[in-house]
């Protein structure tokens, strides 16, 4: 958008014939990409034409040169590593998070499945190496991906052929690339930004439960307002752990004669409503049974709350038995109350 508020008016035409010619031409021409055409074309219009628009090389130059291997010359101790770790931390959790998005993008588009675990590996050992070459970290790019899987591209040699010519272009073609009009490269991103946009989005707000559209709706708020996705994410997941605790934080307790079900899971978030339950009742039974057969002991706090309510049975003289725990629940219990 920067690239096109406040430009002039030649830059809205040529916004206009960007856009003709990205939807119509694929109904007539599909062998050579539309985007590939409206860049070619529009940049010799525009370079023949004189016309007065911001370019490649208003942004920056490009050196026309391969990259050289070279230890990064910066002091390797800890002091580095404490300057470096949230930024590390940061494009790690965005660039992961992209990465995931674009594969399961291509994966609806394709209707095939791609191996998430591989491609993460991949994409860490790249930057690693890339850090070698003084190279930026990098992830899987929606824009690129979408335009290669709309202009036929299904395997890894699309990859390959757009970072080979990618190649080409800066080290062969770099005069001409710096005359690429930037009003033709932002209309297309425009158009892939339409075409990834899913609108189902606003019918799943209306019937998906109150947490989690409020967790969508936090997310695409915090990421826009603080222009930084990795603040969207965290936020979003921290949300979600929230709601999801409150969500199974309660405790029920079932009589059944002398056994007692639990219905629910046991850990910090639902010991409270477990032990008041057996403070609030006068049992007339010498001995009871707890049933857990339909919930869990996750932790610490679980198995103290168990040892509070057979303190307080103990006082009314009465014995407790369990049953229906499952092997990891029996675990913790007797690790901890044995």
């Amino acid at each position: 958008m920067p690239h096109i508020i406040g430009a002039n008016s030649t830059t809205f035409i040529f916004l206009a014939i960007t856009l003709v010619i990205v939807y119509l031409l694929p109904k007539f021409l599909k062998v050579i990409p539309a985007p590939l055409i409206a860049i070619v074309i529009l940049t010799a219009v525009a370079i023949f034409s004189g016309a007065h628009l911001k370019t490649v090389g208003d942004l920056g130059t490009i050196t026309q040169t391969l990259p050289n291997f070279f230890i990064p010359n910066v002091p390797f101790t800890f002091e580095t590593l404490t300057i470096i770790f949230p930024y590390a931390l940061a494009l790690a959790i965005v660039g992961l998070l992209e990465s995931l998005l674009t594969a399961q993008i291509v994966d609806d588009m394709t209707d095939t499945e791609s191996d998430k675990n591989k491609e993460s590996r991949g994409q860490g050992i790249a930057n690693v190496i890339n850090g070698f070459f003084g190279g930026m970290a990098g992830c899987a790019m929606i824009g690129q991906s979408v335009i290669n899987t709309k202009s036929g591209g299904r395997g890894r040699l699309s990859t390959f052929v757009a970072g080979a010519f990618l190649m080409f272009l800066i080290i062969v073609l770099g005069p001409l690339v710096v005359q690429i009009s930037m009003a033709v490269l932002a209309e297309i991103m425009i158009v892939v930004c339409i075409g990834t946009f899913d609108c189902g989005s606003f019918k799943y707000l209306v019937k998906a439960p109150r947490s989690d559209a409020f967790v969508m709706v936090a997310t695409v708020v915090i990421v826009v307002w603080t222009n930084d996705l990795s603040k969207g994410v965290i936020a979003g997941v921290m949300l979600s752990a929230l709601f999801f605790v409150i969500k199974i934080s309660s405790v029920k307790v079932i009589e059944k004669g002398t056994t007692y079900q639990i219905e629910g899971q046991l850990f910090f978030a639902s010991t409270e409503s477990f032990v008041d339950y057996f403070k609030n009742q006068q049992l007339a039974a010498t001995a009871i049974t707890i049933d857990f057969t339909n919930s869990k002991i996750w932790d610490e706090s679980a198995v103290v709350a168990i040892m509070k309510v057979e303190e307080l049975l103990k006082q009314q003289q009465i014995d407790v038995h369990y049953e229906g725990l499952d092997a990891s629940s029996q675990k913790i219990l007797e690790q901890l109350h044995p």
